[in-house]
């Protein structure tokens, strides 16, 4: 695997320079004429986490090989020689697995926080290694204390799944002051009771949920769940809307669009996954829900119940998880911060899904909601309104034939959100645009061969106060085909799979394309 990494390296230099000059960005590379026992290890288009010059101190936080569902256990040492104020601090994992083995989801907590959540690749039999890297600087306070670390990326090895996944966790600091907005004084989790108390002077309160559905029944596939009038393998009673909220004393406080994640298993064909993974699937992005509004209830020193609902899951039915970690910003000039709830509005929650029956059957889902908190905090700097208004929506088209020979689904999420604040100068309103999009289609010939072509969207855009700072667009396609049935090496399978990670903001331009085919890596274009 090494040689192939640096090979590919190689590759990709030479790209870039031929770029530069005009040339054709292609990688030199023998495609087979289907997958073999080998293939490229998992790349993703996403930019690099940038580092800050000078030095550094890294410390490894877990180190382990996952069999089962046994956790590893192990205790973090803050970094010698890097103090304890950190401009970044970044995470790295490095993995391998051989043989044979399904995809798995696996979180890390430091001190009972979870700073990462990912899913795994599956491996090729001669076996794969790939690595993420992610920022993890607003959890610094968490770090700056020996904690107890708790890691699992539960697994079931056996005589059919050969797969050991092994990994090593790091994290690396970079001395130096931290932006102060995107890094709070405080990071909690809620009490074995679902309770929270924040300080006395908290001015900001951001909760965070890495919100996934997964657990191999049908909320991994919750996208795809119909009523129980259709006559589909997945079955939920409102079908398959989605809404991830939070509520504070019972009481609404956010709402959100769980993001459609496709794990490296996903819609019936692993060979759409090999090398290129889904969106997010390496990096699992928590929602992120500005609680602001209720700051004067949360510090007046009582304990406050804050739950999460997944809306749409069937009663009594598991597959969603959903950890909080709470962000705290304190005004270090008071030592309490009073404040109010000043409005809330909750539109209806909509939900409308329409079986059509026929020899193509249809569902058609149509789904949104509305919500609207305000509320102020005085502070040592003066009153300070925060307004957050959140609209989600969703429509989707489900089409599948008896049998389900035939499944195809055109979905689109959006999820747009709008945080002023009013107060210590003009007020400042900052929006976030989300869409999500799927579509995708499954079908099995006569010849038992078995078809995705699938094409998912991540995009975002931000601006504040009508002007946008940051754009993102994260679009996958892929195409793959293989053989129900038999043995692993009678499948032939064929397949390619492409993806173009855009951003642009103030921290400049990334605009990478990747290309396989075969499992082999045909493209690596940078066009910023």
């Amino acid at each position: 695997m090494k040689r192939r990494f640096i090979m590919s390296m190689l590759a990709g230099a030479t790209l870039l320079a031929s770029t530069l000059l005009g040339a054709a960005p292609a990688l030199s590379a023998d495609v087979p004429a289907e997958f073999g026992s080998d293939w490229h290890d998992p790349v993703t288009a996403a930019p690099p986490v940038t580092r800050p010059a000078g030095r550094s101190c890294e410390v490894t936080v877990a180190e382990a090989r996952f069999r089962d569902f046994t956790p590893y256990q192990g205790t973090y040492t803050p970094p010698a020689g890097c103090g304890d104020r950190w401009s970044k601090v970044v995470l790295r994992l490095d993995g391998e697995v051989k043989g044979r083995q399904y995809d798995r989801l696996g979180y890390l907590r430091v001190g009972g926080v979870e700073i990462f959540r990912t899913s795994t690749p599956e491996p090729s039999p001669d076996g794969i290694e790939w690595s993420v890297e992610k920022d993890v600087t607003r959890y610094s306070d968490t770090l700056r204390a020996g904690r107890d670390v708790e890691m699992l990326i539960g697994n079931v090895v056996d005589d059919t799944y050969t797969g050991v996944i092994d990994v090593k966790v790091t994290l690396t600091f970079y001395p130096g002051a931290p932006a102060a907005r995107d890094t709070p004084d405080r990071v909690l989790t809620l009490a074995g009771d679902s309770t929270l108390s924040t300080p006395r002077n908290s001015e900001r309160i951001v909760a965070e949920v890495y919100a996934t559905g997964s657990g191999g029944g049908c909320e991994e596939y919750w996208y795809l769940t119909v009523p129980d009038t259709a006559p589909y393998s997945c079955k939920a009673t409102g079908g398959p809307y989605r809404e991830v909220q939070i509520s504070v004393d019972g009481q609404l406080a956010g709402i959100a669009a769980p993001f459609p994640h496709v794990w490296t298993g996903g819609w019936s064909n692993p060979f759409l996954w090999y090398v290129v993974p889904g969106p997010r699937a390496f990096d699992v992005q928590p929602i992120a829900y500005d609680l602001t509004p209720f700051a004067g209830l949360l510090n007046d020193g009582r304990p406050h119940r804050v739950e999460v609902d997944v809306v749409g899951v069937p009663e009594g039915q598991s597959g969603w998880s959903a950890p909080v970690n709470v962000l705290v910003w304190q005004d270090e000039k008071s030592a309490r911060v009073t404040g109010k709830l000043t409005a809330h509005s909750a539109g209806e929650l909509a939900n409308s899904s329409t079986y059509t029956p026929g020899s193509e059957h249809r569902l058609d889902t149509e789904g949104g909601h509305r919500l609207t908190v305000s509320g102020y905090v005085d502070t040592s700097h003066g009153r300070v309104t925060t307004t957050v208004r959140r609209t989600l929506a969703n429509t989707s088209t489900h089409r599948w034939t008896e049998g389900e020979n035939l499944d195809a689904l055109a979905s689109v999420w959006t999820d747009d959100e709008s945080v002023t604040v009013d107060g210590r100068g003009p007020a400042r309103t900052t929006r976030t645009a989300r869409t999500y999009t799927m579509d995708g289609t499954t079908t099995i010939g006569a010849d038992d061969r078995l078809r995705t072509v699938l094409t998912l969207g991540d995009r975002a855009a931000v601006a504040v106060d009508g002007r946008r700072t940051r754009w993102l667009d994260d679009t996958y396609t892929g195409d793959a085909t293989w053989t129900l049935g038999v043995p692993r090496d009678q499948r032939h399978a064929v397949g390619t799979s492409s993806e173009r990670y855009r951003l642009y903001g103030r921290g400049g331009c990334h605009d990478r394309t990747l290309t396989t085919v075969q499992g082999v890596l045909t493209e690596d274009l940078t066009r910023c």
